[in-house]
């Protein structure tokens, strides 16, 4: 894998060893593709682009220049660099200024959601809204949508137009993460309620999106969990709603979240919602990068299996990851250990068990003969993630697991040994079903409910706890967004019928947000098309 070197940046001057050069780079990489990759999927969503891709514009602010804009630009525009891209000249367009822009683009590529809708292979919801036909499956179903509407009405009730429900002292958290934005569970829920059916719940959620959702809030917002909870949260509700309203606020919102500089070519891990400045330099290479391999295959994916250069970059990770860090115990089970500058700690964080599931999703579009080889190792690291599971008094999984000093699949440290609703476990039983049809991912699904009832409901709502090797169980007063957002949605499609949200045409951000396949072919009108093939 070759990377350029930063502008600004004397790699020399850093003092890194060359691994750890190569992680940084790593780091840099996958924050620019997670920060902006959605918002280059949203239609319609000019001024968006004009603001990450101007080379001249008429305001004093730009974004790079060069030969690698004029490529994106071109990739952007179907193959011709799109002319005039200027900063709008107010936070707010007026109704007049809206109505030109809107007769403007009639006679160019504006973006029609029914076009749109009709580039589906498949209908969103399938034939019966996923209903499975097996009674037991549906039954099972039904249960998690009941635990869904139960999480809801408890956070409606003690902390509506806050971010979280605190369940046991039943009032709301905000916390500072959002940096002033109120709402996450929310935004986070109105997919999930949407595809469960839930719609007077749902349409509460779009009446608190148009009315109350304020994006002037002061503090310092981290953009990467902005970025996959509400700008993936609002974007995701507007490819499965056709709603205006949520598409108004994910570009007022995309437009908060983009800089007007960056501090020696770096992206900090904070910036103000308000003003779009950076509040403080901090630059990490710990958690903001996790999602970086995973981003690699779903814009493949999302592309329609046009953009090579993903594919290329997550195989070659692929590769690497397989040489470096994928580890196999005395006891038999497949791990991923973690680098540190070069040695491996044989640990594997809960949130790593996503990769389980990214393996197989890209089992089918690397070389055909190592097909089966993904799969296995998909299947063969979503089992370990399972086993930390039933290694537990309560049949949840711990922080993180060990396979040193004698224990495997095991939190051997006190700090490790809580569980706050996550899901990238049940994500991965979710896509290995869906993969592979092996009843016993639904069975590991329905443990996961089983012991989420007994040890993670509280009066009003669910709640975390502090330590799964207990039966005698803590909990930790946060019922967070994620939990509605992704561990229950993942439940509700492990128990529904593949067509629901099929992943022909649907892929799943960070958060669980559905975003769609982009079939360009099809979206281009005829004039488009014959322009593209007469060149």
């Amino acid at each position: 894998m070759v990377f350029r070197k930063l502008p600004g940046v004397s790699a020399s001057g850093m003092g890194l060893r060359l691994s750890q050069k190569f992680m940084f780079l790593l780091f840099l990489s996958g924050l620019v593709t997670l920060c902006f990759g959605a918002l280059f999927f949203l239609p319609d969503s000019v001024r968006l682009k004009r603001i990450f891709l101007s080379k001249t514009e008429t305001q004093p602010v730009t974004v790079g220049s060069g030969s690698e804009n004029d490529a994106t630009e071109e990739r952007l525009a179907g193959g011709k660099a799109q002319e005039d891209f200027t900063l709008p000249r107010s936070k707010a367009e007026s109704a007049s200024e809206r109505a030109t822009a809107s007769d403007r683009g009639a006679t160019s590529d504006t973006f029609s959601y029914a076009k749109f809708k009709g580039c589906l292979l498949k209908p969103p919801l399938g034939r019966d809204n996923g209903k499975p036909s097996d009674p037991r499956t549906d039954e099972r179903r039904e249960k998690v949508k009941e635990m869904m509407k139960f999480a809801w009405d408890n956070y409606k009730r003690y902390a509506w137009g806050k971010n979280e429900l605190r369940p046991v002292t039943r009032n709301g958290h905000i916390g500072n993460m959002f940096g002033g934005l109120r709402g996450a569970s929310i935004i986070d829920s109105l997919d999930t309620l949407y595809i469960m059916g839930l719609m007077e719940e749902y349409n509460d959620a779009k009446e608190w999106v148009q009315n109350s959702l304020d994006l002037n809030s002061n503090g310092e917002a981290s953009l990467f969990e902005v970025n996959i909870r509400y700008v993936g949260g609002l974007l995701s509700a507007y490819y499965l709603t056709g709603e205006e309203v949520f598409k108004s606020k994910v570009l007022e919102l995309g437009e908060k979240l983009l800089p007007i500089e960056k501090p020696h070519g770096l992206y900090p891990n904070f910036l103000s919602p308000v003003s779009g400045n950076w509040v403080q330099h901090h630059v990490s290479i710990g958690g903001l990068g996790d999602s970086f391999y995973e981003y690699l295959i779903k814009s493949y994916l999302m592309s329609d299996k046009t953009d090579d250069d993903a594919k290329k970059m997550y195989y070659g990770a692929l590769e690497a990851i397989e040489a470096n860090l994928v580890q196999k115990s005395p006891g038999g089970l497949t791990y991923m250990a973690e680098w540190r500058g070069g040695i491996l700690d044989h640990k594997m964080g809960h949130l790593a068990c996503f990769s389980g599931g990214m393996i197989g999703i890209g089992a089918d579009d690397g070389a055909p003969e190592k097909r089966q080889h993904y799969l296995d190792l998909a299947a063969e690291i979503t089992h370990t993630c399972h086993e930390s599971y039933t290694r537990s008094a309560t049949k949840l999984g711990p922080e993180a697991f060990r396979f040193d000093g004698g224990g495997e699949a095991t939190a051997t440290r006190l700090n490790d040994r809580y569980y706050i609703l996550r899901p990238e476990v049940i994500e991965s039983y979710m896509y290995m079903w869906r993969l592979t049809h092996d009843p016993k991912y639904r069975e590991w699904g329905w443990e996961a409910v089983e012991a989420l009832e007994q040890h993670c409901r509280v009066e009003s709502g669910f709640s975390g706890i502090r330590d799964v090797y207990t039966m005698t169980v803590s909990h930790d007063n946060m019922q967070q967004s994620f939990f509605l957002s992704e561990t229950l949605k993942y439940l509700y499609l492990l128990f529904s019928d593949d067509d629901l949200l099929p992943l022909e045409d649907w892929v799943f951000n960070t958060e669980a947000h559905p975003l769609p396949v982009v079939r360009k072919s099809c979206l281009q009108d005829k004039a488009t098309q014959d322009k593209t093939v007469s060149k």
